[in-house]
């Protein structure tokens, strides 16, 4: 079965290019585009483009780019028909399906979506599952005591793996789920010694379904309901394909625009936790799941916040213990707070305690920042020992080195000295020693890095790079095909011609060196025959990834000055749009000089090969000839264009 292309049409119709990026990143309006920084690659300064206008995004970093269908397909790693699937889903349009796959099509399914086909199963298998005898007595009666409603339940996906050794496994086999994938998808283990002996990997446990940031059950979290002392309290998916660890915070998808819309992320330790305070009716929070944090981590809260509230336990060892987190999300970029609960409480035992109002209460009584926090945890020891004091001077002064921004920097600093009542000037001191040191071990790595380059460029001859005239041949064809995409509806002056009328004309008999140019030109042509100026929609709505993607590139500008410096400094400048037909024109000039360029260093080549094997002197002749026939061409045309050659 695949989907229709009603479907897929009014999916196209439907999706706005922001309200889908916006859903994996914290978008900022500059000009009359949208801006991030990419989701595809770690950067610090945004480069990744959103154009609401035309509809498509463009990374200037790392050349990712389409439209709304091909952003879902890029970041989730799926093909077309499950990205219209999910696209459909977000915007409430019923899927019709129609039988046009073949067998052979649907074998190659991508390994991925397989994957993801199969999660999305065995978390129905699982929810199911509460239903039955087994789970409602076990599974269900555990969520109950902990006050979880059944909205809650269905909120979250929790669920129940049944009792026994291949529950799950028959009922997938059943389904025509291959073992193969159910093995790759971390829901079944090969018996050890036995490998051809399969069985469940989450077995009588309660279980917690992991989501993807736009909701795709990606793995599981189980935990145990017995005192088996043999058993781990917890047991999670493995590393996969479509699950990275590293890169997962529990809770993402649920809490995603809650955390955008109140520009806080609450971060706590466990999945019991989150749910928590879902049910106190606080849904900007996630879960690191019991891992220390990671970069990958602090990348995806920092998409939709800048601002993250670390909770604690009552545990004032175990604080102190997991201090790190708070650097690495400093260096991230991101302004800290914290708080930290009465002794023996967490925030699942702490909120069931007090009830939701006074559990916000004390949320925001009790949040401090991160100096403020990390003082107060050595208050104590401090007060009574000197050197102590010092040590945690130094600790401090660490900590606010991490901060990227320099007047933050100064803030903290400012308040820092406050609290431990020592000279600004001393603090500012040893942080500029702190900064100089990580400056020193930067350039310290950069240096070797460069001489280990060298090194490797010593042993690799290097070769002077000469542009030659078919490269420029091909930049001038690129050239002529984006004023094709970005003008050619419009008419030249008060001519009845259009602008690509009048370059396709005069393109005719010229056949461009260049695929990618020569197919998209090609497409041009059927479309205007069928009485159609095609604009960059038609191009964009491409299956053909080649022509989408080059498209997007060319109509996409780097940069683009703003109207209100125009106004407010009084300087105009003329761009090409102004002057289309000279624009045009020029353009013509240029590519045909670029053609003959071509043609007489081809020529010349010939010459030289001619000479080499001794031919006929009337053959050399000719081609001289020609060459000189070829000159005499380009100097009209640079005559044209008012190019001087000395």
């Amino acid at each position: 079965m695949s989907i229709s292309k009603l479907t897929s049409d009014k999916v196209k119709e439907r999706a706005d290019i922001v309200e889908v990026v916006g859903d994996y990143v914290q978008l900022k309006k500059k000009g009359q585009n949208m801006w991030a920084c990419c989701p595809f690659h770690g950067e610090k300064t945004p480069s990744f483009s959103i154009s609401p206008a035309k509809q498509i995004y463009k990374c200037f970093g790392c050349g990712k780019a389409g439209d709304p269908i091909q952003f879902v397909m890029d970041i989730e790693g799926i093909g077309f028909q499950e990205a219209i699937r999910h696209l459909a889903g977000k915007y409430g349009i019923e899927v019709e399906e129609e039988e046009s796959r073949t067998p052979e099509q649907n074998l190659e399914q991508s390994e991925r979506e397989s994957l993801f086909i199969a999660l999305n199963f065995a978390k129905d298998f699982f929810v199911k599952n509460l239903e039955s005898e087994e789970g409602k007595s076990i599974g269900l009666s555990y969520f109950r005591e902990r006050g979880f409603t059944p909205q809650i339940i269905q909120k979250f996906d929790l669920g129940y793996a049944l009792d026994g050794w291949d529950y799950l496994l028959k009922a997938a086999k059943a389904a025509g789920y291959k073992e193969e994938i159910l093995l790759k998808a971390g829901l079944i283990l090969q018996k050890e010694g036995d490998p051809e002996r399969m069985y469940d990997r989450f077995r009588n446990r309660v279980t917690f379904t992991i989501h993807n940031i736009s909701g795709k059950p990606i793995g599981f979290g189980a935990r145990i309901l017995t005192k088996d002392k043999n058993q781990p309290k917890y047991i999670n998916s493995p590393e996969t394909p479509i699950y990275h660890k590293s890169d997962v915070l529990y809770g993402m998808f649920q809490a995603k625009k809650a955390i955008r819309d109140l520009d806080n992320c609450f971060l706590v330790e466990g999945y019991t936790d989150v749910i928590s305070m879902h049910l106190s009716g606080i849904e900007n929070v996630v879960a690191s799941s019991g891992t220390s944090l990671t970069d990958g981590q602090i990348k995806l809260i920092k998409r939709f916040t800048n601002q993250v509230t670390v909770l604690y336990d009552g545990d004032n060892a175990g604080i102190k213990a997991s201090l790190r987190g708070i650097d690495l999300l400093l260096e991230g970029g991101l302004n800290v707070k914290a708080v930290v609960f009465p002794d023996g409480e967490d925030p699942d035992s702490f909120s069931r305690k007090v009830g939701s109002q006074a559990f916000q209460d004390y949320l925001k009584e009790n949040s401090r920042d991160f100096i403020g926090f990390k003082i107060g945890l050595y208050q104590e020891e401090i007060a009574k020992d000197p050197i102590r004091k010092a040590e945690v001077i130094r600790e401090v002064v660490q900590s606010i080195g991490k901060i990227p921004d320099p007047i933050i920097r100064s803030v903290y600093t400012k308040e820092a000295s406050g609290l431990l009542e020592i000279e600004e000037g001393i603090l500012l001191s040893e942080l500029n020693k702190t900064l100089i040191k990580t400056q020193k071990d930067q350039f310290q790595k950069a240096k070797e890095e460069k001489e280990a380059e060298d090194q490797l460029e010593e042993l690799i001859p290097t070769q002077q790079v000469e542009i030659s005239a078919a490269e420029t041949l091909k930049l001038q064809e690129k050239e002529t095909v984006r004023l094709l995409i970005n003008y050619g509806w419009q008419k030249l002056d008060h001519e009845n011609l259009h602008l690509c009328q009048y370059l396709l004309s005069e393109t005719e008999g010229i056949e461009f060196q260049t695929p990618i140019y020569r197919k998209i030109l090609e497409l041009y042509r059927t479309r205007l025959n069928q009485g159609e100026i095609p604009t960059h929609d038609y191009f964009v709505s491409q299956r053909d990834a080649e022509v989408k993607q080059e498209v997007i590139d060319l109509i996409t500008p780097r940069h683009e000055i703003s109207t209100h410096w125009h106004e407010r400094h009084q300087i105009f400048i003329n761009t090409e749009s102004d002057d289309l037909a000279q624009t045009a024109y020029k353009s013509i000039l240029r590519l045909k000089r670029r053609l003959v360029q071509k043609m007489m260093e081809e020529a010349k080549q010939k010459i030289k090969s001619a000479e080499l094997d001794k031919l006929e002197v009337e053959k050399v002749l000719e081609l001289q000839q020609i060459y000189f026939e070829l000159k005499k061409v380009q100097v009209d045309i640079d005559k044209e264009l008012g190019i001087v050659i000395g």
